[in-house]
């Protein structure tokens, strides 16, 4: 009863992205796309992700395997977030910057 929820409407196909096992390792690709993102801050980014997000050529092969294992909206969502999470600390360094802190 409660697979049916990830089946699609008139479909007994199980979408085996959502399950738990599935979810763990687009996380864990997810984890390494931008952990080198962190490590090759000082590099030039070349490559072009979703929502404008820039990244250096050395990060290629991981976001390959996070949007091999991870759905196209959750890569786009994961995105946004780091993107939004980036803004917010640039404003935030700029701000504790301009009081001498």
């Amino acid at each position: 009863m409660a697979l049916e929820t990830y089946a699609s409407p008139g479909s007994d196909k199980i979408h085996a992205d959502v399950l738990a096992e599935a979810r763990q390792a687009c996380y864990k690709a997810r984890n390494a796309f931008y952990a080198c993102l962190e490590k090759e801050s000082n590099k030039k980014p070349t490559e072009i992700a979703s929502v404008g997000l820039l990244y250096p050529v050395e990060c290629k092969k991981s976001r390959a395997e996070f949007e091999k294992l991870c759905r196209p909206t959750w890569v786009k969502h994961f995105d946004r977030q780091y993107c939004a999470k980036k803004r917010v600390q640039r404003l935030l360094d700029k701000d504790e910057s301009r009081r001498g802190v």
